[in-house]
This record gives structure tokens, C-alpha cells and sequence, in this order.
């Protein structure tokens, strides 16, 4: 028999503290990993909110005193919509109110018509958030120099009016809200084309498909097109929903006559071509971690293959299902190059009224927000993207919820 030996307290002693620096260095370089990683995301979110927030020097470019006797932030709601009827054309004041009665407008609304349409706001100078606080001393000597008319106000650009309002040509008065309306029916048509479709397709091949090479190549297809790079999804939707299906993506089958295949529906159709691969691959590794105990039991009392899926493995595997699914569509709410090539608008002021409708995004917004010279422009893509994280973060927040509520313990 063969003879074993231990080895000598040395070299044993050796081997262990070789080990143990080994797994020191391991630990150590997946620590610096993590805080690169926290380090560069809070650089990225700090230089967004630095970015929504600070000082703004502006100029009026009509004195409000020539239109009001007495200060316009103290006017009631009446007076700023008899102040609006007063100095606007009755072709400009019948558009306002027929696009929303001034009656049903709020007292905020209101007074930001009349400096947009009346007064008209001129910003001169845009300044950080970091800058207001350090060099709020040096900004309020240099506004004064350079703009000795100019009022100096702290600036909130993300505020609720920024949520409620629609697309402006000045930056003052801009608003996300069309953009946010436009993102949510490109979800919700994504949605409704990815996820019943990516679930059956996830049963199929890993219920009743079988392991033959056919199945193997669409298997390996669709992994490959997870990673296939999002534009590539664009130039198909322009030649699949755009142009193709044009008579079912502008309406024209339904009688819209004044539309053409770039709409949201086109946009979201190919939203959900381009997050189905992520939701079938989700879904399977979903009903893979569903335990065979559970399938062998219920072929044991006699349920059949249907039976078994559609009451014991898909209630199982509904948590992962969600959660892969929702994490799904937040990529899709952050996408911006499909959308560009199907044909979103860069700039549109009117809200969508259904899936025919011309439409902008929010990535759109951004995109367009930061390409214009202007740094007040600057100002509010900064705000957008915190809307555009919040809305992201909401999504992944939900997807950890419903994971929470539906989990089984096996």
C-alpha cells in the first residue's frame, strides 16, 4: 500500500499563508472593482444634479410694470387670464384656450403664459449648482457688470410645472410631459408585443422543445441577438413597421388619413422586437430554476404536460418572469437610437392621443435638449435625465417588489 505523508509544519505553514495572501489580493481587487464603480456612478449623478439646479440671470424684455399695476406674482388667476386676453391676439388667446380653457388652468399656468407670451423672459447668464454655492460673491459681482439689468434668481429646472408641461422653443418653459407621455406608450405597446410572446417562446424551448439541432441554432439565435447592438433594431422597424406595414402603423386601416408609418406605433413594435430576446432568455432561466420535484409530483398524480406548466411550473417561475420583464422594458425606456430611425420628433409640442400619433421620448428630449447651444437648454436635459432616472429606478423598484411578493421558497 502506498505510504502517506503529511507535510512539515513549515512548509504547511507556507501553504496557508501563500493561500490566505492569494485570496487577500483576490478580495482586494474585487473591493477597488465596486468602488470604481460607485465612485464613477456618484461622479455621474453628481455632475446630472449639478447641472438642474443654480443660479440663473435674466432680463424681462417688456416691463412688467407697463402691463400690470401692481406686481404680476401677486395676481389671482383671473386677473393673469384677463392680463392674457388684454395683450395677446385673439387668434393667439382662442389657441390657448382651446388647446386647455383658461378657466380650467391652474394659477401657476397662467403665470407662466404671461411671461412667455407677454413678458418674454431673456436669459443672459446659467450658472451650476457647485458655482452657486462657492461663488455666490464672484456671480453676483459679475451679473452685475455684465447684465446691470438683470435679475439674479435661484433655479429649480426640475419643478412639478417641468413635469406638466408641454415642449417650448424657450428653454424657460419647456417641458417633459409629452416626452414622458410618449415613453409610456412605447412601453406599454412593447409590453403587450414582448411579453406574452417571450413567455411562450420561453416554454416552448424549455418545456417541449427538444434537444435536437434545430432547436439548438434558434436557441443560439436568440442569445446572439441579445447582444446585437439596439440600431440594428432600428434599421428593422424602419423596414419592417415604418415602410412595410405602413397601412397598419399609420392607421390608414383604420381610417387615419393624415399619419404615416412613423408613429408610436412603429416605435414600439420595434421596442418589443428589441427587448424580446431579453425577455425569453429571462423567462427560461426563470422556469430552469423551477425545481423537477415539482414536475415529477404533479405527472404523478396524473396532470398532464399543459396541466403541469400552466398550475404549478409558471406560478413558480412568475417572479423571475416579472422581474426579467421589467428590467427588459427599462432598457427600452432608455433607448434613443431606434427611435431616431424610426422617425421621433425632435420637437413636438402636442401630446399623444393614441398609437398613430406623432411622438417624441424621453431619450429623444434629452438628445435634443443637449445638442443646442444654449446652456439654459443644458439646464433642463440635466433635469430630464433625473426624471429619466427616477423613472428607471421606479421600474427596478417595481421588479423588486413583485419578486418579493411572488417568491416561493422550495
Amino acid at each position: 500500500m502506498a505510504k502517506y505523508t503529511y507535510p512539515e509544519e513549515k512548509d504547511l505553514q507556507k501553504f496557508v499563508v501563500a493561500r490566505y495572501r492569494k485570496a487577500w489580493i483576490w478580495q482586494t481587487l474585487f473591493l477597488g472593482s465596486l468602488l470604481v464603480a460607485i465612485v464613477s456612478l456618484l461622479a455621474l449623478l453628481l455632475n446630472v444634479v449639478d447641472g438642474a439646479f443654480g443660479y440663473v440671470a435674466y432680463e424681462f424684455k417688456k416691463d412688467p410694470s407697463t402691463i400690470s399695476a401692481k406686481p404680476i406674482e401677486q395676481l389671482t388667476q383671473q386677473e393673469l387670464a384677463a392680463l392674457l386676453q388684454a395683450n395677446l391676439s385673439t387668434g393667439a388667446y382662442k389657441k390657448l384656450n382651446n388647446e386647455t380653457p383658461m378657466g380650467e388652468r391652474s394659477e401657476s399656468d397662467l403665470y407662466g403664459l404671461v411671461l412667455e407670451r407677454i413678458i418674454q423672459v431673456d436669459t443672459k447668464a446659467t450658472y451650476s449648482l457647485s458655482d452657486s454655492l462657492f461663488r455666490k460673491a464672484e456671480i453676483q459681482a459679475e451679473v452685475a457688470e455684465k447684465y446691470p439689468k438683470a435679475r439674479l434668481d435661484f433655479r429649480y429646472w426640475l419643478t412639478p410645472n417641468f413635469l406638466t408641461s408641454p415642449q417650448s422653443s424657450k428653454a424657460e418653459f419647456a417641458g417633459v410631459r409629452t416626452a414622458i407621455l410618449g415613453s409610456i406608450w412605447l412601453v406599454l405597446i412593447a409590453v403587450t408585443l414582448a411579453l406574452p410572446v417571450g413567455v411562450g417562446a420561453a416554454i416552448y424551448l424549455q418545456e417541449y422543445a427538444r434537444k435536437n439541432s434545430i432547436n439548438t441554432l434558434i436557441q443560439t439565435n436568440i442569445n446572439n441577438l441579445a447582444g446585437v447592438p439596439s440600431i440594428v433594431y432600428g434599421m428593422l422597424g424602419l423596414a419592417i413597421f415604418v415602410r412595410a406595414f405602413e397601412i397598419f402603423t399609420s392607421g390608414a386601416m383604420f381610417g387615419i388619413v393624415d399619419a404615416n408609418g412613423r408613429t408610436i406605433m412603429s416605435a414600439g413594435l420595434t421596442m418589443g422586437i428589441l427587448v424580446l430576446p431579453l425577455v425569453i432568455i429571462n423567462a427560461q432561466e426563470a422556469i430552469k430554476a423551477v425545481p423537477d420535484s415539482i414536475r415529477q409530483a404533479a405527472f404523478g398524480v396524473g396532470a398532464t404536460k399543459w396541466q403541469t406548466v400552466w398550475s404549478h411550473i409558471l406560478p413558480s417561475a412568475l417572479p423571475g418572469i416579472l422581474t426579467g420583464s421589467i428590467l427588459a422594458m427599462s432598457r427600452a425606456v432608455g433607448e434613443t437610437a431606434p427611435l431616431i430611425i424610426v422617425g421621433a420628433s425632435t420637437f413636438i409640442s402636442q401630446d399623444p392621443s393614441g398609437p398613430f400619433s406623432k411622438f417624441t421620448a424621453l431619450p429623444i428630449q434629452i438628445y435634443q435638449w443637449t445638442a443646442r447651444a444654449q446652456s439654459e437648454f443644458h439646464n433642463i436635459a440635466a433635469a430630464a435625465i433625473l426624471v429619466l432616472l427616477i423613472l428607471l429606478l421606479t421600474l427596478n423598484a417595481s421588479a423588486i417588489l413583485l419578486r418579493n411578493r411572488f417568491q416561493r421558497r422550495y
